[in-house]
């Protein structure tokens, strides 16, 4: 496995560890009701989180890497990326025929502060430069408009609406799919500074 390690201007994107640290961080992501009212799941405890972050680090050593689940830390927390606690989290899913599905969640202090935007150019970044994919999709659920803002922001068009999603509690909500395709993604030296570039990736 080669680490994935992604740097932009304020942030980095780096592998998990199985640590205190980085188990305690994904708790305080997933396990805050605020933050997963737009994601597919409840609150976590504690426990599964640690249990999804050996889950991480197992999709990581597979021979044939098709899951980047990995966590977003500010380079102002730590001389080494490795080193700072993560404050939320990048996924990358691929699929077939060149594709893949990308995510974002920041904890609810980093919200609203650009983060989103550079989280999702650096994943872009990696799909289209160091994958070689040629379409990547997200996903918004309908009320978020933060997300959509990013998406659309950074090229993404609307694709198509998925009506009555479930979310927690047994609710449900439409969700907004979006595609950026690689032809129309401009690369890092064309969108923003040179430094901001992976520096790694593992597949």
């Amino acid at each position: 496995m080669v680490p994935v390690r992604l740097t932009g201007p304020r942030l980095a994107i780096r592998e998990y560890h199985h640590t205190d640290g980085d188990v305690d961080a994904l708790h305080a992501l997933f396990g805050d009701p605020e933050v997963t009212r737009h994601l597919p799941f409840e609150p976590h405890d504690r426990e599964t989180c640690a249990d999804q972050i050996e889950l991480y680090l197992e999709e990581a050593m597979a021979e044939q890497r098709d899951t980047y689940r990995l966590a977003v830390t500010r380079l102002a927390d730590a001389e080494d990326p490795r080193d700072a606690t993560p404050i939320g989290q990048a996924s990358l899913t691929l699929g077939e025929h060149g594709a893949a599905d990308l995510g974002c969640v920041l904890g609810r202090e980093f919200q609203g502060s650009g983060h989103g935007r550079e989280v999702t150019a650096l994943l872009c970044d990696l799909g289209f430069g160091v994958l070689g994919l040629h379409r990547l999709t997200a996903r918004a659920e309908a009320a978020n408009a933060a997300a959509a803002t990013v998406l659309t922001g950074l090229g993404f068009r609307p694709e198509e609406r998925a009506r009555q999603d479930r979310l927690p509690g047994g609710e449900r909500s439409g969700s907004d799919h979006y595609v950026l395709l690689a032809d129309a993604w401009p690369g890092p030296a064309d969108r923003r500074p040179a430094e901001r570039r992976p520096e790694g990736a593992g597949g």
